[in-house]
């Protein structure tokens, strides 16, 4: 068995089979993706896959590695303190995605190369010192909120120019894309909404050509919507058990 598209029921995450390897799974991965940009006329390579390793070993990202990925998602800073001296061999770039307090600023600084989820001025002067101190500088995507769930996180839509107005204050950080997680719903059109609703917000930004913000990057789809994000201007989708199969712990 393979795995089976969720275009009709996103939020399903597509479930490997035990008799799928990792670099059949990727591959399948790939076909959806290139399917969902010839539907829309986009060039397949518009599009980025980031493996979501949160909850899997360094065994796993190993043998991601090996299939010529360096780039792996994480939402908790403890995984990747844990993960990463066990791969101080390897040429691993921590994207951190879930959300941050600003306690784990000191290792976002120490271990990561991208935050995904930044969402707030405190957040960007707890990063800017740790930053300063470290000597290092890191990628963000700012987290919009496009869903009116509790559970998710990011700044409200009509803050967006304004808070990227204010980030010239934290020349540590540098802004390179948006970022945002679509309602968790089987209604695909409430789905698309969201993702059509970052990209018009990136769009509006963009017009006011705010000195030293690029906003190139859309970074939005996972394993049970991506298709639907990609459609709607997604560079970036973010997959997890997908690709590494079932967790074997809560995510």
């Amino acid at each position: 068995m393979s795995l089976t598209s969720n275009s009709e029921h996103p939020g399903a995450p597509a479930q490997p089979t035990l008799t799928d390897t990792m670099a059949q799974r990727i591959s399948q991965i790939q076909a959806r993706m290139a399917n969902a940009c010839a539907r829309v006329g986009r060039d397949p390579a518009e599009v980025a896959l980031l493996p979501v390793s949160k909850t899997f070993d360094a065994t796993a990202i190993r043998e991601a590695l090996a299939l010529g990925f360096t780039r792996f998602g994480e939402n908790r800073m403890q995984e990747v303190a844990q993960k990463a001296p066990l791969l101080v061999d390897c040429n691993v770039n921590w994207v951190v995605i879930g959300h941050l307090q600003t306690n784990k600023a000191k290792e976002v600084a120490r271990y990561a190369s991208e935050l995904q989820s930044f969402d707030r001025l405190e957040l960007a002067e707890a990063l800017e010192r740790r930053l300063q101190l470290e000597g290092r500088t890191l990628d963000v995507l700012v987290q919009v909120k496009t869903s009116t769930e509790d559970t998710k996180s990011g700044l409200e839509p009509a803050e967006l120019v304004s808070f990227l107005r204010q980030l010239s204050q934290y020349p540590s950080l540098h802004v390179k894309g948006l970022m945002t997680m679509a309602v968790l719903s089987t209604d695909s059109s409430a789905v698309r909404k969201c993702f059509s609703q970052l990209r018009q917000l990136r769009d509006q930004a963009q017009q006011e050509a705010i000195a030293g913000i690029s906003l190139e990057r859309l970074s939005m789809g996972m394993s049970g919507d991506f298709e639907l994000a990609i459609e709607e201007g997604s560079t970036e989708i973010r997959v997890g058990s997908a690709i590494f199969g079932s967790r074997v712990a809560p995510a």
